[in-house]
């Protein structure tokens, strides 16, 4: 069971002058030496007023303490005390301590204080008991309102009491009161006790002063596990998993046993570096201590897993697990959601709702992000529900997340809700909502709400100009998109790679290929694959061979095994009509061993996802669905259809040709929404690659959506497009998706 301290009022000292007290009493000490001196613990109480033992009969000491140990309840520790003060024994300083380190198991802060504040002459046991007390409930004005009362009462101070002081400041990163303290420390002659030098490490580490906690480390003459424990765990801590891996290491080099805390904080460092192959050899060691069973191992290692793509050594960990607590949730719900799992992420929160227990933020934000990546409106509606009636329905995160969510679910509507639901809206719910608008292709949208944005008087982030690019991209706004790239500098923001490709694919898009090529060339950090595949893409649609080679040359040094460059190198052949340096990329491809991803199309009909290939006959509607794609074909054809086959195979008959255009999966996922669903309806279909509308090349936008009665919506990996002529402008050829971030793969279905 779990207590809550009551909070006390601190009537001595405010927080601002505590190190100003601390100074002043160290140089003007009050009946203390400044030279340093062992306490014989032995003597601690030989002053105390101790009632002996032969007037009671029994070992009265030895008694009482061993109430106050197994007390279970606040009312016999009340009990015990009214004993205590019945027997004479209220004066025995080793009881009262006692009595107040059980008040604190109990949450019983303010009783602990009473009880200090009678005691007439507290010695230093007692004086780092109550310290302790605060500590524990990391109250750190009272640690320090304690502290510098002890001071002045002309009490010294103790290794132990410098080790609870400074735990209470690292726990708030209380940098300027911990060197105060550190002062002090050299002021008594403690700087070489072990203890006190060790939680100088960790408290310099946890207060983001690595550099301090390095220099004091490297001076320790006895280095204990402890030691090389908040070392490793303050190079993790603070954003150095390499260093903290190398300090292991010559850990491990001298000798010296790790024990599980030690092994959790070279976990982390193991995780943060996606280093799998050191995490499975620890994983190993761990096995071999013994040490497996403990439970933040155990969360650390399926955390690790996790995170390098290892779900299934991940779950076989959670699933050993009889009663995993919710960091562990967290652990493999992220685990899997960040790793293209999103149906286990969502079935297993599922699971989690259902055994009652109760998520965190984290929590949520994990399920959201895989509800996401599944693209299920009416999954999407269900855990709007589930969030909105949660502990954590006001909390910004969780909004921002159910923003991005309904975005990338293809209701930019249901989004727009949840934002206008936000009363103090911050840089990343703006931002947020900028992107969704952008991935819909909403341009205009994405920049009024920026003006409005600008207008509340908030700044604009560097995720700010990604939305603000992507809209203007997917919206054919290259001037205004031009615009905001060259502003974001006036903002002190740095251009990064998604800004950089998204004005290359901006540039590429509209046709200024040589611009984009030169933008490149001048670009003052090196080029990366989404640069490159952006030129690449855009080469593709405009057919410029000669420079799609270039950028492919790029794109193949910098990852020689990406399978979606190959396969669009070999489009950007196929659409000039090379057909000999098709079969050179194809070649290449064998032998390297690559193959291209198999596309597919979902479509959601009642809250039920119903998946689609090219050609796909083993639906149980397949006749129904071919009579409709035959129906729809004829009507296509009486409204001026016709077939772009420019970049298509060479080798097939052109009946063989017409088949696998009319049979993609789009279509036929069009087809069963239009016999499922009724006149008048949205259709969304979700795409696994990218898009390939093989409509037509001469109907107009508003005809075809006339033509269906409906308004599709195409859900690609990246961008999402409503078939609405003033909703957004396509050209109904063989349109290719070209993202912004992010690796492209596979090729038409």
């Amino acid at each position: 069971m779990r207590f809550t301290a009551r909070k006390i009022p601190h009537p001595l000292f405010s927080l601002s002058s505590v190190s100003y007290q601390i100074r002043r009493l160290i140089v003007k000490p009050r009946h203390c030496s400044s030279l340093p001196q062992r306490i014989d613990y032995d003597d601690y109480f030989e002053n105390q007023k101790v009632i002996p033992d032969y007037q009671y009969g029994f070992d009265a000491h030895s008694h009482y303490s061993s109430l106050i140990d197994g007390s279970t309840h606040f009312s016999l520790l009340n009990q015990i005390h009214a004993q205590l003060i019945i027997c004479g024994l209220h004066s025995s300083g080793l009881l009262i301590s006692k009595l107040i380190n059980a008040c604190s198991k109990h949450g019983e802060v303010h009783y602990a204080r009473q009880v200090f504040d009678e005691f007439p002459h507290p010695n230093v046991v007692m004086w780092n008991a109550t310290i302790g007390v605060f500590c524990n409930y990391n109250m750190l004005a009272d640690v320090a309102n304690m502290y510098v009362r002890m001071l002045a009462a002309g009490v010294k101070p103790d290794s132990f009491t410098f080790v609870k002081v400074l735990k209470g400041c690292s726990s708030v990163r209380l940098i300027e009161l911990g060197r105060a303290v550190h002062g002090h420390i050299y002021r008594l002659g403690l700087e070489f006790d072990v203890f006190v030098q060790n939680v100088l490490v960790a408290f310099y580490a946890k207060c983001g002063r690595i550099d301090c906690a390095k220099s004091i480390f490297d001076c320790l003459s006895d280095r204990t596990i402890i030691s090389w424990t908040a070392i490793i765990s303050g190079y993790a801590q603070n954003e150095q998993p390499a260093e903290a891996l190398r300090v292991f290491s010559e850990m491990m080099a001298m000798n010296v046993k790790p024990d599980w805390i030690n092994v959790v904080s070279v976990l982390k460092a193991c995780t943060d570096l996606d280093d799998l192959e050191d995490g499975k050899s620890l994983h190993g060691y761990v096995i071999k201590l013994g040490l497996a069973s403990e439970e933040d191992l155990q969360i650390a290692l399926t955390a690790m897993y996790a995170k390098c793509g290892q779900v299934i050594a991940a779950r076989y960990l959670f699933d050993q697990m009889g009663s995993p607590n919710i960091i562990l949730w967290n652990a493999m719900i992220s685990g899997y959601a960040k790793n293209g799992y999103a149906d286990e992420a969502v079935e297993l929160f599922k699971i989690m709702v259902m055994n009652n227990i109760k998520p965190d933020s984290i929590t949520l934000r994990a399920a959201i992000l895989a509800c996401a990546q599944v693209g299920s409106l009416d999954l999407a509606r269900w855990m709007d529900n589930y969030a909105t009636t949660s502990d954590f329905r006001n909390h910004l995160f969780v909004k921002t997340a159910l923003i991005d969510m309904y975005a990338k679910c293809g209701s930019v509507d249901f989004a727009r809700q949840v934002f206008d639901g936000i009363p103090c809206k911050d840089v990343v719910v703006w931002s947020a909502m900028i992107v969704g608008y952008g991935l819909h292709g909403l341009g205009r949208e994405a920049i009024d709400l920026y003006g409005t944005m600008r207008q509340a008087g908030v700044l604009p982030n560097d995720v700010t100009f990604v939305g603000l690019l992507t809209a203007c991209k997917n919206s054919g706004l290259v001037k205004e998109g031009w615009n905001f790239f060259h502003s974001m500098k006036g903002h002190g923001i740095e251009p990064l790679h998604p800004h950089y490709a998204c004005v290359v694919d901006l540039l590429g898009r509209a046709g200024y290929l040589e611009e984009a090529f030169k933008f490149i060339c001048k670009m003052p950090i090196q080029p990366r694959l989404t640069v490159w595949g952006a030129l690449l893409a855009a080469c593709k649609v405009h057919r410029h061979v000669k420079m799609g080679e270039y950028a492919a040359q790029h794109l193949f040094s910098i990852n020689p095994y990406d399978t979606g460059q190959y396969v669009q190198l070999s489009n950007l052949y196929a659409a000039a009509r090379m057909w000999n340096h098709v079969k050179n990329v194809r070649g290449v491809m064998k032998e390297r061993g690559l193959s291209k991803d198999f596309g597919y199309s979902l479509i959601e009909v009642n809250g039920k996802l119903q998946v689609f290939r090219m050609g796909d006959n083993t639906h149980p509607m397949s006749k129904e669905i071919f009579r409709e794609l035959s129906d729809l074909e004829r009507r296509m054809k009486e409204a001026g259809f016709t077939l772009d086959t420019e970049s298509n195979l060479h080798d097939l008959s052109s009946e063989e040709m017409h088949e696998s255009l009319c049979n993609h999966s789009e279509r036929l996922a069009i087809a069963y929404g239009l016999i499922t669903t009724p006149s008048g309806s949205m259709l969304r279909i979700i795409k696994n690659l990218r898009m390939e509308l093989i409509l037509c090349s001469t109907m107009d936008r508003r005809s075809y959506t006339d033509l269906l009665e409906r308004q599709p919506t195409f859900l690609g990996k990246k961008s999402f497009y409503q078939i609405a002529g003033a909703i957004r402008m396509l050209s109904w050829t063989r349109y290719r998706t070209i993202e912004a971030q992010g690796e492209r793969s596979g090729d038409r279905n």
